[in-house]
């Protein structure tokens, strides 16, 4: 876990919206960087690689859905990792999110059934609108 409070306290705010994501769907890191009012996509990634695998963590890899969020262009981003990427689509693939092989990358289709872009997180009042991941303009499904 980080060492500084602003840090702990960013990372608490990725675990916390990750853990909304409901089962079966998939967001970037750009959404989760929106939903928590920062523009620090990187950090969500860097959030997602320190999660703790010890349950005795109040977040860890066994209630933060960390395989939830990938690329926003859908793709598994494990370029240095390729056994990482194919745990992590398997990950999706047993909530039976569709990934397919495109360009020898790993792939999921964020604009069908699996794409998950509310444009508040469920627990802060979220409902119908959604965002529009292109342009992050809240649009209606």
């Amino acid at each position: 876990m980080p060492h500084s409070d602003e840090a702990t306290a960013f990372f608490v705010a990725v675990y916390e919206a990750v853990q909304e994501i409901p089962y079966g769907k998939v967001t970037s890191y750009g959404h989760i960087a929106h939903l928590i009012g920062k523009r620090k996509l990187e950090q969500v990634g860097q959030a997602l690689k320190h999660l703790p695998a010890d349950p005795a963590n109040t977040f860890h890899h066994g209630n933060v859905p960390w395989q939830r969020v990938i690329a926003a262009s859908g793709v598994i981003p494990r370029r240095d990792n390729p056994s990482g990427a194919a745990r992590h689509a398997q990950a999706l693939r047993g909530e039976g999110v569709v990934v397919t092989t495109t360009g020898g990358g790993l792939h999921v289709d964020l604009s069908g059934e699996h794409g998950w872009f509310p444009n508040v997180l469920p627990s802060k009042g979220g409902g119908g609108d959604w965002v529009n991941e292109e342009t992050m303009f809240p649009v209606l499904f």
